[in-house]
């Protein structure tokens, strides 16, 4: 045997045994790579709202639900000051009373105007209720919370002739139906929140659905799907209640008493009060919509009526030509400081 094959065998070892090492190092580099990859990055986090001042009165019953009850911010003043009543949003099914005042409460307080933001049963609460239809719960709730305010006039240092109705999307529609409404005050009841008047001095309201009858939505608005729930109709779907447009439109008659009871629309009369209604999006009347829900056609149709009525409207949209006011908070100023 020659010394070089005394050497290959040695030789051929410390190969087989450096690319192991090899080997072992490029699957701990290839482990521990992964090990990094698969570790969750680091979330951003998200930005905390901002929370509303701190209440005058934090939490007060105006009714005996639960629900029933309203959140004051109090404006300091030697006199009464006008009250902005707020109405949240969110389909009559979802929301709460602090949405937005982390933004309304310091303005309007520093304008000298007192805060009130309401809960209101939801269109669930409304059928677990037996209310018919379930939006009469919602709406009548936010008149009984209004009168309730108005009786407390000499309490909390209000003018309950200049209260003026604010909100969004549902919350929106709720305010319009409080200012076109008739009076619900009752003068012959022996409860005193009950003789108090439901009328507004002025309304300002943002994406209002300003109808509830399935036909005009969907003359105004084709691709609107969009209310029935307000009226308990609805199709179930895996043992959930979803809404049903189609279901709507076929029972538009059978419910008309109730369109014209609970509809903003319907309700226009030349006595109402003042109204604002801003829109984040320019109206195309009868045109399919991004958003059908909050669609400003709601309002170009709305504010037609109300000029046929005389009842002074101002309607914002991007692009409005003829709008004095760019926010709703602008509006609410200008008028509750006159």
């Amino acid at each position: 045997m020659n010394s070089l094959s005394l050497l290959l065998p040695t030789t051929l070892l410390c190969t087989v045994v450096l690319c192991q090492c090899h080997a072992d190092e490029n699957t701990k580099k290839i482990a521990n790579k992964k090990a990094i990859s698969t570790q969750t990055a680091p979330t951003k986090s998200k930005k905390a709202e901002t929370p509303p001042p701190k209440a005058t009165i934090e939490s007060i019953s105006y009714g005996p639900h639960p629900k029933q009850v309203m959140t004051f911010w109090k404006a300091e003043s030697a006199k009464p000051t006008p009250l902005l009543f707020y109405i949240h949003g969110g389909g009559w099914q979802a929301g709460n009373r602090m949405a937005g005042m982390a933004g309304y409460v310091p303005a309007m307080n520093k304008a000298g105007i007192s805060v009130v933001s309401i809960e209101y049963r939801f269109i669930e609460e409304a059928i677990t209720d037996g209310v018919v239809p379930p939006v009469k719960a919602c709406l009548h709730d936010a008149a009984r919370a209004l009168q309730f305010a108005r009786s407390k006039a000499h309490e909390w240092n209000i003018d309950k002739t200049k209260i003026a109705a604010a909100g969004g999307s549902a919350g929106a529609c709720s305010s319009l139906w409080l200012a076109f409404h008739d009076d619900l005050a009752d003068p012959n009841s022996s409860d005193p929140v009950a003789r108090e008047s439901s009328r507004l001095f002025c309304a300002a309201v943002s994406g209002a659905q300003t109808t509830l009858d399935p036909k005009q939505m969907q003359d105004w608005i084709p691709n609107s799907t969009y209310g029935s729930h307000a009226f308990g109709i609805f199709k179930v779907t895996d043992g959930k209640r979803q809404r049903d447009f189609q279901l709507f439109l076929a029972k538009r008659d059978e419910i008309m008493p109730w369109i014209q009871e609970y509809s903003p629309f319907h309700l226009v009369s030349k006595d109402d009060p003042p109204v604002y209604m801003f829109y984040n999006n320019a109206p195309a009347k009868g045109e399919i919509a991004k958003d059908p829900t909050h669609s400003a056609n709601f309002g170009i149709l709305l504010r037609e009526k109300l000029d046929h009525a005389g009842v002074p409207c101002e309607l914002s949209y991007p692009g409005a030509p003829d709008s004095t006011h760019k926010t709703v908070l602008a509006y609410l100023i200008a008028q509750l400081q006159k």
